[in-house]
């Protein structure tokens, strides 16, 4: 009977043991199962999430150059399957991640576009945007087929106009004036940021950089001066230096007693290349001006010439040239100015401003358009130098004179409602500019020259310094232009290099004595990068020399012998933070989330 019972007792555990055996075999194969089916969708939600980055950027993309995404989206039951692709930008796309196909596709909001002001404590606060929203999907298919995951983003894409900041880089930015100086708008800059003063430099709008924020110079170590940004509360609070007077950096948790008012490290925003002023087909500001000019240097004679764009190709208008040409003395040519910063000559095409549009008010049919035509808010012209050097290092330049008044001289001409001039190359804003019964008026160009109202003639241009006497000024533009880079590079790289590039206060090139007299700006300082053309380094102030037109050479040159600063009557025009913008105003784009989520998943 014992034996039995063991016999018994025995079959019972192994039954127990089989079942214990079997239970943790179920189980694993459940907690694999589980594992596995957890990568499948850890890996799936990773690709479904590549996929919308590459779509959100790719909308972003497109908005550079007044562009705007166009296309129908499929129908939302089963998108991306059979004939229900959708069209253009909106279409499906497919993408393989880590052996997962996603499908893609864009949803616009039928509401598009609209026009806001960025909320207050939000980066860019309180300045006006065009904003797009979005939704993307994105759906990963594992090797099996099935589906793993489908992802949702509703995103805002907002167009900024750049002429809505005093000032705004697309580079490291440099504000080091040497008497006080007051800065009544915003700054940004897509890289470091430098703030010094030789007394005191006070900023009252938002600080924003994508970069670094440091209290001192770039070219060398030192610190010095005042420099007061305004907080929340609207009272000025001094950046301090490093106790050493020495440059100091900043992160975002050293800043926090200024709130919103100092973002540092945000995130770049997207701007468009300077290669968009170029004259050629499918470039933004040549396709979509009212105007091209353009000087032919490969004509003999040089001459001007009207252009427009025809089967993705620029053609001389023949009926608009010839109409330019008969108004004596609205543009010309000229080889009679010397540039000290460059050492050569530059090839100028002039324009009297107002002449010019006398012409276009006289021969409306032949160039195609009224002066008051407000098709992109006003008149837009471009103006250009077609010769061997136009793709490179250059002495080209384009001039605008007689512009103290945008109006025609004629009676019963009508306004223009503003104005944005364009060009490649270089300009050189000769005498007062939009002084009289102001527009919003704007210069995108190479580099950016004033000459006074005391520039009567070129010869002047060849005598010393002493003798090149500037007069009182007034210029009331956004300026759009290159500017030089300290330290031969961006960044820290470039720091204690020496090189200055002469920081915003010399954003602008002069070619005179400036002692005592005063240049009046009220503008927008806007950057992308350095002179592609027209490159001279800035070199300092003063000096001495003396040119040799038979021979070219200077002789006696001590210092840089280029200009001697203006009293600087600066401001930000606050009229472009009021929607009075300039034609065509150029703008940044960056996209905000708006939600995120995780709509379906299967294992």
């Amino acid at each position: 009977m014992r034996k039995g019972f063991a016999l018994v007792s025995t079959l019972i555990m192994l039954v127990v043991l089989m079942a214990l055996l079997t239970a943790y075999f179920v189980l694993t194969r459940v907690e694999l199962g589980t594992t596995q089916a957890s990568v499948r969708q850890t890996t799936g939600f990773y690709a479904a999430e590549a996929g919308l980055n590459l779509r959100a950027e790719e909308i972003r993309a497109k908005f550079l150059g007044y562009n705007r995404p166009q296309g129908t989206s499929p129908s939302p039951t089963n998108p991306c399957q059979g004939s229900n692709w959708g069209s253009g930008d909106f279409a499906c796309k497919t993408y393989t991640f880590s052996g997962r196909t996603v499908r893609t596709y864009v949803v616009e909001d039928p509401n598009n576009p609209r026009n806001v002001t960025i909320p207050p404590g939000e980066l860019y606060e309180n300045l006006d945007a065009q904003e797009y929203r979005y939704t993307l999907f994105s759906e990963a298919l594992g090797p099996d087929g099935r589906t793993e995951v489908v992802l949702e983003l509703v995103f805002k894409s907002r167009l900024v106009p750049m002429f809505q900041f005093a000032a705004f880089y697309n580079k490291d930015l440099e504000i080091l004036p040497g008497p006080d100086m007051t800065l009544n708008g915003r700054a940004h800059t897509n890289g470091d940021l430098y703030l010094n003063a030789g007394n005191t430099l006070t900023i009252q709008g938002q600080v924003s950089t994508a970069g670094t924020l440091y209290r001192g110079r770039k070219d060398d170590n030192s610190c010095g001066g005042t420099v007061n940004i305004y907080k929340e509360n609207n009272q000025p609070a001094p950046l301090p230096c490093n106790r050493q007077n020495s440059r100091r950096s900043f992160s975002q948790g050293d800043v926090g007693a200024w709130g919103s008012r100092i973002q540092i490290g945000v995130n770049p925003v997207t701007v468009p290349p300077p290669e968009e002023l170029d004259p050629l087909p499918g470039k933004t500001y040549w396709e979509k001006a009212e105007l091209r000019l353009g000087l032919d240097l490969f004509s003999t004679p040089p001459t001007v010439k009207v252009y427009r764009v025809q089967g993705g190709a620029n053609v001389n208008d023949v009926i608009a040239t010839t109409a330019l040409n008969a108004c004596v003395g609205a543009v010309g040519t000229s080889d009679t100015f010397y540039n000290w910063r460059e050492g050569k000559r530059i090839r100028m095409l002039d324009v009297d401003l107002r002449k010019l549009l006398d012409c276009v008010h006289l021969n409306p049919l032949a160039f195609g358009f009224r002066l008051d035509d407000d098709t992109e808010g006003g008149l837009v012209f471009h103006f250009t130098v077609f010769g061997p050097d136009s793709n490179r290092v250059n002495n080209y330049g384009v001039r605008i004179k007689n512009g103290a008044e945008i109006a025609s001289t004629l009676p019963g001409a009508p306004r223009p409602r503003g104005l944005t001039v364009v060009t490649d190359q270089a300009v050189y804003i000769q005498g007062d500019f939009n002084k009289t019964n102001w527009i919003p008026a704007a210069f995108l160009a190479d580099s950016l020259n004033i000459l006074s109202n005391a520039w009567t003639n070129d010869d002047k241009s060849y005598q010393t310094l002493n003798q090149r006497v500037a007069s009182n000024t007034e210029v009331n533009a956004a300026f759009l232009a290159g500017t030089d880079i300290t330290g031969g590079a961006e960044g820290p790289s470039g720091q204690n290099k020496g090189n200055y590039n002469g920081g915003l206060e010399n954003y602008p090139r002069f070619h005179e004595t400036w002692s005592g007299k005063t240049l009046t700006y009220r503008g927008s300082f806007v950057s992308l990068g350095t002179p592609r053309h027209v490159n001279g380094p800035w070199c300092g102030t003063g000096g001495g020399g003396t040119y040799d037109p038979l021979t070219g050479r200077i002789s006696g040159r001590t210092g840089c012998n280029i200009y001697d600063p203006p009293t600087r009557n600066w401001s930000y025009e606050v009229r472009f933070s009021q929607g009075q913008l300039p034609p065509l105003s150029p703008r940044f784009v960056y996209l905000r989330q708006e939600r995120f989520l995780r709509e379906f998943e299967r294992p």
